[in-house]
């Protein structure tokens, strides 16, 4: 698999990823704004189709990871990590020193993975995700201090 930074023309990849990870996907076009943004940067990760992808805002000091997402077939095979560790360099060499995230409360292999990298726990969002049928969830707010942990 590559781990590459995205462009506005990796949207198309991007949203079917993001499409295959979530309740409610983001479309191409979300992916192009936000590409196309001040402090914004992102990845994605392709094998034989797209397989997981990253959207972070770094400014002021603090970089937010804004999503984060991994195909169901890629899962379990390092691409969150990857993605998460590209996220973190880019973050600190844009200046910033706190990384923050949201993350389902039901998602514990993303909130291991979180936590493994350095995350602690720093908050919760009741109702925050939009589940469709499924009703709302949870999200943890966490956060990881850049300043203190190499990548």
């Amino acid at each position: 698999m590559e781990l590459k930074a995205a462009t506005p023309q990796d949207a198309p990849d991007m949203a079917g990823v993001h499409a295959q990870a979530f309740d409610t996907p983001w479309d191409e076009t979300d992916f192009e704004d936000l590409l196309e943004g001040e402090g914004i940067f992102g990845f994605v990760v392709r094998g034989e189709d797209p397989a997981g992808v990253l959207i972070c805002r770094a400014v002021a000091g603090e970089a937010e990871i804004l999503t984060v997402g991994v195909a169901p077939w890629a899962r379990r095979r390092g691409v969150g990590e990857a993605l998460m560790t590209a996220a973190m360099g880019m973050a600190r060499q844009a200046g910033a020193e706190t990384m923050f995230l949201e993350v389902d409360v039901d998602n514990a292999p993303a909130v291991s993975l979180y936590e493994r990298l350095g995350f602690e726990r720093a908050g919760l969002r009741k109702a925050y995700y939009d589940r469709g049928a499924n009703g709302r969830a949870d999200a943890l707010v966490m956060r990881l201090d850049l300043t203190s942990r190499p990548v």
